[in-house]
């Protein structure tokens, strides 16, 4: 269901990319998928869930928004992986309309100013207090609010919100309208996002392998579609996932097989939704020891976008 923002059917035509910036887990990925109104980037508890840029479509009454969600900046770690991860945000940020900077609501530490201290001069920033259903006194806001609104004076907007409430998203995309240049669309009205299936096949099977081994895999894990076919409506993917050690070859696979199955059952049902067809999947495990050192297996991985 379309939101409609008000305006007259002979409204001009408005069209405008906004960055989703911030540090890890801060809720990024979560916002996208609020603003799109469908599940369209992946999320779990561990950081670097998202690595790449992604770019999410929604048209809403005379205006289309492009949003680009952009991995966590990494501000602790110097491996090829992180600094490949650090320029797609910075490479985002030069090339937008809008900015979305996203930090928790009631806090802003170094590691969020050092995100803030990236966004281009002169470009619109408009700062999301996000997870606001997570702040138990809300009168201790009020103060934390005023002191942001004064200490950064060239914000555009602040806005609390949870990104998990419909409603807040809606609001959002009111308040982001007027910054939205006049222009032709770039995309069909009900486009979703400029990605293939073959990457969104690869992000829905990261996801799962993430949620599910939790704090036991390093981040460094990464997933590579190796075949993906369509035979009329049925798609066929073949994909591995890839590890450093064998250990974690080992804790991916699970007693028995029964995790990677479990990953694999998950990620191939959330395929079928997305793609609204029948998915026939294979996963296996691979080890690679030290892909995420190496800055020619980072790019050969897609992680240079």
């Amino acid at each position: 269901m379309k939101t409609v923002i008000t305006a007259g059917n002979d409204a001009p035509h408005r069209f405008g990319t906004i960055a989703i910036v911030g540090r890890p887990n801060v809720g990024k990925s979560t916002l996208l998928n609020a603003l799109v109104g469908q599940k369209l980037s992946i999320t779990s508890d561990k950081a670097q869930t998202t690595r790449h840029r992604l770019l999410g479509v929604r048209t809403a009454g005379a205006v289309q928004y492009a949003f680009v969600d952009t991995p966590g900046f990494q501000l602790r770690h110097t491996r090829a992986l992180n600094r490949a991860l650090n320029r797609t945000v910075t490479g985002a940020l030069g090339e937008v309309d809008v900015v979305l900077w996203v930090v928790e609501a009631g806090q802003l530490g170094s590691d969020d100013a050092r995100v803030g201290a990236l966004i281009p001069a002169g470009k619109p920033t408009i700062l999301v207090a996000n997870k606001l259903d997570r702040v138990a006194r809300r009168e201790q806001l009020l103060p934390w609010l005023q002191n942001l609104g004064a200490n950064h004076p060239l914000l555009a907007e602040i806005v609390p919100l949870s990104a998990r409430r419909q409603g807040d998203a809606t609001r959002l995309l009111d308040i982001l309208a007027p910054y939205i240049p006049e222009s032709d669309w770039a995309f069909d009205p009900d486009a979703l996002t400029d990605r293939s299936e073959r990457f969104l096949a690869a992000e829905i099977l990261r996801e799962k392998l993430f949620r599910l081994t939790g704090d036991e895999l390093p981040y460094t894990s990464a997933v590579l579609i190796e075949r993906f076919e369509q035979e009329g409506a049925l798609r066929r993917v073949a994909a591995a996932i890839v590890v450093e050690r064998d250990g974690h070859k080992a804790m991916v696979i699970g007693a028995g097989g029964e995790r990677l199955k479990r990953i694999s059952t998950e990620a191939r049902v959330e395929m079928q939704r997305l793609f609204d067809a029948p998915v026939f999947l294979e996963v296996w495990v691979k080890t690679r020891s030290g892909w995420a050192d190496d800055q020619s297996a980072v790019r050969a991985f897609g992680y240079e976008d």
